[in-house]
């Protein structure tokens, strides 16, 4: 499935237990995703492990949102909940910076060129968005 605005998409799989959710997996538009993504290991190929487990409890903490507010608990309790798993969803996303700037632009820099803009280009955006999505 593609989006309209031509935007890769990416499978993504909703699990079946939230209310509303498809009962298929559905395709998310990968937000701000390269044109040209490259094949081979990525920069967090070392620390994937580490990402995808915190990422799991991060789903846990966001589950356990949607249990707060379906059991009708206290607005502030809800939004502390809600403020703890955005900062740990920008710990990941900093972690990722990290290693895409350790392994992926430290390798561009070194060949130089046009991939070098490329990969400056790509890691000044990603800063931005995430400096955007911190407000």
């Amino acid at each position: 499935m593609s989006t309209d605005d031509d935007t890769p998409a990416v499978p993504f799989a909703v699990p079946s237990d939230v209310p509303g959710a498809p009962e298929a997996s559905a395709e998310v538009p990968a937000a701000g995703a390269a044109e040209n993504e490259p094949a081979g290991p990525h920069g967090y190929d070392e620390n994937r492990a580490a990402h995808l487990a915190r990422l799991k409890r991060i789903e846990g903490q966001v589950r356990g949102i949607a249990k707060m507010i379906e059991d009708d608990r206290y607005c502030i309790d809800v939004l502390t909940q809600v403020s703890a798993a955005t900062s740990a969803l920008q710990s990941v996303a900093l972690g990722l910076l990290e290693d895409h700037m350790a392994h992926c632009v430290v390798a561009a820099a070194r060949e130089g060129g046009e991939e070098q803009e490329v990969k400056l280009r790509e890691v000044s955006d990603a800063i931005a968005r995430l400096v955007r999505s911190g407000r």
